[in-house]
C-alpha cells in the first residue's frame, strides 16, 4: 500500500513539478543569504596571504631535496640505552665535515633502537669516510653498544630520474583530472569547469609545498604521495559541487542568475563537504598525534601537510572553483547559461 502511494506522489510530481521548483527558487532568494559569489575577492585574498608567507618561509629556510632527490647515503646504527639524535648529528658533522641529519628510530615489534644518519650529496659516503663516522660515535657512546645495520646508498642519477618521474606522475594526474571534469560536466561547459578544479588543484598543491619548507623538512617522496592524495581528494569535493550545480541548472535556470544558483548549490553541498572533510582531519590528525608522541617522522610529515591539504582543499573547492567559474561564465555580460 505505501509503495502504491508512493508512486502516486512521484507521478503527480513528474506531472506538475514546476511549482515545487518555483517555491524552492522563491524561499532561498527571499531569505538572507551568504553571498560566497559577492565574497569571491576576499576569499582570493586569503589564498594570496598564504600563498605569500610561503614564498617569504622559502627564501628565509630555502628548499632542501632529501637523498631519494638528490642522491647521497642513508647509514643505520643499531643502539642500547639513550642517544640525543640533535647532539650524535653535531658529532658526526664535527668529524666529516659534511652538512648532514640524524634521527632515532625504535622498533616497537623488536624494541630495537637506531640512529639513521642522512647524508645528501653528489658524491657517495667512501669506506674510510663510514669509518670516520664509527668511530666518532664509538668514542662518544662507548657504553651504547654501536652496531653498523644498513647502508645505503642513492646515486644523483637515480635521485634525479626518481624527482622527474614523481613530477610527470602529478602532471599525468592533473591532466586526466582536467579531461574527466570536461567530459563528465560538457552539459554545463566542462572545458571551463575543468580549468579551474585545475587552478584549485594547484592551489591546494602549493600551500601543501609551501608547510613542507615551513617545516623545514628535505623533500623527497613524501611530498609526491601528499600532492597526488591532495589532488584525489580536493577534486573530489569539487566534482560534488560542480554536480550540484549541473543538477539545480537542469531545474531554476528560468528562476535565478547563474551566480545565484551556484551560491544555493554550494549551499546545498555545504555540510556533507565540511563533514566529509572534518572527518578525514581528525582520522589523520590522530594519526599525527601518534607519530609525534613516538617520534616516527616519516608518518608525521606526510599526515601534516596532508590535514593542511584536505582543509585547504575543502576551502578552494568551496569558495575558489564554482564561484570564479562563474565569473568566467558571466563575463561581458552574458547569462551564464550558454552552451
Amino acid at each position: 500500500m505505501a509503495e502504491i502511494i508512493r508512486r502516486r506522489q512521484r507521478a503527480r510530481r513528474e506531472q506538475n513539478p514546476a511549482p515545487e521548483r518555483e517555491n524552492l527558487a522563491t524561499r532561498y532568494l527571499s531569505a538572507p543569504r551568504f553571498s560566497y559569489w559577492k565574497h569571491r575577492y576576499r576569499f582570493l585574498a586569503v589564498s594570496l596571504v598564504l600563498i605569500l608567507l610561503g614564498i617569504i618561509s622559502s627564501f628565509v629556510f630555502g628548499i632542501e631535496l632529501d637523498i631519494q632527490f638528490r642522491g647521497g647515503s642513508i647509514l643505520q646504527y643499531s643502539y642500547t640505552g639513550e642517544i640525543d639524535a640533535t647532539e650524535a648529528e653535531n658529532l658526526i658533522e664535527d668529524a666529516l665535515g659534511r652538512p648532514l641529519t640524524a634521527q632515532t628510530t625504535r622498533d616497537f615489534a623488536s624494541g630495537s633502537q637506531n640512529l639513521v644518519v642522512n647524508i645528501a650529496g653528489d658524491a657517495s659516503l667512501s669506506p674510510e669516510e663510514q669509518a670516520t663516522i664509527r668511530e666518532a660515535l664509538d668514542a662518544a657512546y662507548p657504553e651504547n653498544g654501536i652496531e653498523v645495520g644498513d647502508v645505503e646508498t642513492v646515486s644523483p642519477f637515480i635521485g634525479r630520474e626518481l624527482l622527474m618521474r614523481g613530477l610527470a606522475a602529478v602532471l599525468i594526474a592533473s591532466a586526466l583530472i582536467v579531461v574527466y571534469v570536461w567530459i563528465r560536466f560538457r552539459s554545463i561547459s566542462g572545458p571551463s569547469a575543468g580549468v579551474f578544479a585545475l587552478l584549485c588543484l594547484l592551489h591546494d598543491i602549493v600551500i601543501a609545498f609551501f608547510v613542507f619548507v615551513a617545516m623545514r623538512a628535505p623533500l623527497n617522496e613524501t611530498v609526491i604521495a601528499v600532492i597526488l592524495s591532495i589532488l584525489g581528494w580536493s577534486v573530489n569535493d569539487t566534482i560534488v559541487i560542480y554536480d550540484r550545480i549541473r543538477e539545480n541548472v537542469k531545474l531554476y535556470r528560468r528562476d535565478m542568475t547563474l551566480a545565484q544558483l551556484v551560491d544555493m548549490s554550494i549551499t546545498q553541498s555545504l555540510t556533507r563537504s565540511v563533514t566529509t572533510s572534518g572527518c578525514a582531519f581528525l582520522a589523520i590528525f590522530v594519526a599525527y598525534i601518534g607519530a609525534a608522541i613516538y617520534g616516527i617522522d616519516s608518518i608525521r610529515e606526510f599526515t601534516l601537510p596532508m590535514m593542511v591539504g584536505i582543509a585547504v582543499g575543502s576551502y578552494s573547492s568551496i569558495v575558489l572553483a564554482a564561484p570564479f567559474w562563474v565569473m568566467w561564465k558571466t563575463r561581458g555580460g552574458r547569462s551564464g547559461y550558454e552552451s
